[in-house]
């Protein structure tokens, strides 16, 4: 079940709720009880298993069919 991370207007605390996609779009209340809320976007970071973070370079083709070195 996904979680979606809320911010709340009056306290300032942030947190998150674990409910189904279909209530996504629902509001939230904060721990404190508050009721203004917005819920923050999330960003995700996905790795491909490339530890040193460098993109491997593409082999053949390209401009000139991988002949001249670009």
């Amino acid at each position: 079940m996904p979680r979606y991370e809320y911010r709340c207007r009056a306290c300032g605390d942030t947190f998150e709720v674990q409910r189904p996609m279909s209530e996504a779009n629902a509001n939230a209340a904060c721990p404190s009880g508050h009721d203004d809320t917005v819920k923050l976007l999330s960003t995700v970071a996905v790795s491909g298993g490339n530890a040193g973070g460098a993109q491997p370079r593409p082999s053949g083709g390209g401009c000139c069919g991988g002949s001249c070195g670009c």
